[in-house]
């Protein structure tokens, strides 16, 4: 369950983050308030996965879905680069959760 919670976490993270860039660009309170909204969940979350993954385990974890899929989301959402060395790299991110996940006891 608390790899779960955690993988919610992350994407929680992305949202705040797609939430900030439209702040940045529209100004709007619904922005804002998905920022506050996304953010806090986020963290929340991950508190709750740290009490049965490792410490260092779920930040990289966490970290690295926000990074992914932030990064996904700008190629989707904003039409960002596609170019092939960034979704290697996008993929180097998730073998290296997954590896983790692998190498990791507990919950």
């Amino acid at each position: 369950m608390a790899w779960i919670i955690l993988v919610l976490a992350g994407l929680m993270e992305v949202s705040g983050v797609i939430m900030i860039n439209e702040w940045h660009k529209k100004r709007k309170w619904w922005a804002a308030l998905g920022m506050v909204v996304g953010g806090s969940l986020s963290l929340g979350l991950l508190t709750l996965a740290i009490r049965s993954i490792p410490m260092g385990t779920a930040y990289a974890i966490w970290t690295g879905i926000g990074a992914a899929g932030g990064t996904i989301a700008g190629m989707f959402l904003y039409h960002e680069s596609r170019d092939l060395k960034r979704i290697l790299f996008i993929i180097l991110i998730i073998v290296g959760a997954v590896g983790l996940k692998a190498t990791t006891g507990g919950a």
